[in-house]
């Protein structure tokens, strides 16, 4: 009796938390990102930079230099402070610097931003990343709402404004671009490991950045989308370990013969 009365009151309590559950607001559902893997960003669109002059987003490509791109608005409150203080830290862990392995473009996706707010931005967080030369290769970018859509359509981030609060609800996720322009990768969240970063860096680039270690090191490692980071492929390690095998031999057999024929000369 005991157990039925356990079980009454168990499923009664089910019941009313399910009850409790709110469905998610309407404006939520249309919040996120729909991946768009290898689609080319529009980099004939034309923004602002930070001292308001108009630029072209082609203008920050150039061959072997990936670009990290981020959408935030410099006016929110907390997730795009949290996404780019963690961006910042994560950077900071890397050997590189923006501007000169990479470049960063921060664009805000609120139309009503000025350059004078962009700026304010820039400033604040080159000095928190410690790096001067830094100034050249992070840009902070305001624009119009057809800059803006085409962008934030071509790598699928869909943003809500609300009215109340005079915010917006967005996804926190940082772009992988390649140096031609084309989405490479999403890293989602407000922190990312510096390692992580760098083997998204050296992917996006096609491993024309870092040193020829950190090309094999990437060529050994595989995204793993579940976990957001780089995960070790063990297929290639064992035909890299197996090719390394095969040149060791090589190298010993090499030796081998030479001595013997140097003792079949004398």
């Amino acid at each position: 009796m005991r157990a039925v009365c356990a079980a009454i009151l168990l499923a009664s309590a089910c019941a009313m938390a399910q009850d409790r559950i709110d469905p998610v607001p309407a404006p939520l559902a249309r919040v996120g990102v729909d991946e768009k893997l290898d689609a080319a960003l529009p980099l004939q669109m034309v923004f602002r930079d930070e001292a308001g002059r108009d630029v072209t987003l082609g203008s920050y490509f150039r061959p072997g230099h990936p670009v990290l791109l981020t959408l935030n608005y410099y006016r929110c409150p907390m997730l795009c402070t949290l996404e780019l203080n963690g961006l910042v830290a994560g950077m900071k862990g890397l050997p590189w610097t923006p501007g000169d392995e990479y470049t960063v473009v921060t664009v805000s996706f609120d139309p009503n931003e000025t350059a004078a707010l962009a700026r304010a931005k820039k400033q604040s967080y080159v000095e928190e990343l410690g790096r001067p030369s830094a100034e050249a290769g992070w840009h902070f970018l305001t624009g119009s709402v057809e800059s803006i859509d085409a962008l934030t359509r071509s790598v699928g981030f869909s943003s809500e404004y609300d009215k109340e609060t005079d915010q917006y609800a967005h996804a926190a996720v940082v772009m992988l671009i390649t140096p031609e322009g084309r989405v490479g990768r999403y890293l989602y969240g407000v922190t990312f490991d510096p390692g992580t970063l760098k083997l998204a860096l050296l992917e996006a680039s096609k491993g024309k950045i870092g040193s020829t270690w950190e090309r094999f090191i990437l060529y050994c490692y595989h995204y793993d989308a579940d976990r957001g980071r780089y995960a070790v492929a063990a297929m290639s390690i064992m035909r890299a370990g197996g090719a390394l095998t095969a040149l060791i031999l090589g190298i010993a057999i090499g030796g081998f013969w030479l001595r013997d024929r140097s003792r079949g000369v004398r």
